[in-house]
């Protein structure tokens, strides 16, 4: 199957990054519809009814999908559904984001076991992914220990995924960079 760009195979883990509003969404989508395999999108948002900005939102991304795509919505079980899905098909996950936050009430240590076993299964998914994300703490200092909390806990997660990538891209003011092609790993951090 080819991806986008010409002719590649499909990668088999992508990862979609960028602030709100930067049109991450969208270019997985457009990722997506270039594989040429059957879509499943694996929504981790909280469903929250009687939100009516948020009922806004998820109906925003509701229309802009295709109406053939599988829409699965996950909330915070992200690692099962994942475990589901049929190697032909594309699964896209939005966001990590929102599955940080479904997780964000963990201690320590489970929450590490948690990752842990989203890491695990994201690179071991039979099918392609595309996974998008948030990219938090670009300025503002969060002044409660829960913003703290998810801005580390995101941030740590993108990292320790990005370097198991295939593919990894950077969403900023509507233009996509490639982050694998024009950057280098950071040198591990010292223990």
């Amino acid at each position: 199957m080819a991806a986008e760009g010409g002719g590649d195979p499909v990668p088999r883990l992508s990862l979609v990054s960028g602030p709100a509003r930067s049109g991450k969404s969208r270019w997985a989508e457009h990722l997506a519809l270039q594989s040429a395999r059957p879509v499943v999108y694996l929504a981790t948002g909280p469903l929250l009814p009687d939100d009516a900005a948020w009922q806004r939102r998820l109906e925003r991304h509701r229309r802009r999908r295709p109406a053939s795509w599988d829409c699965r919505e996950v909330e915070g079980a992200l690692v099962d559904a994942l475990d589901r899905l049929d190697p032909g098909c594309l699964g896209l996950v939005d966001s990590l984001g929102t599955w940080v936050a479904a997780h964000l009430e963990l201690e320590e240590e489970l929450w590490s076991r948690q990752r842990e076993a989203l890491v695990g299964a994201l690179t071991s998914c039979q099918a392609p992914l595309v996974v998008v994300s948030e990219e938090t703490g670009w300025g503002v200092v969060p002044t409660t220990a829960a913003g703290g909390r998810f801005r580390d806990r995101l941030g740590r997660l993108q990292q320790v995924l990005t370097a198991r990538c295939d593919r990894a891209w950077l969403v900023v003011q509507g233009r996509v960079i490639d982050l694998l092609a024009i950057s280098q790993p950071l040198p591990a951090e010292p223990c």
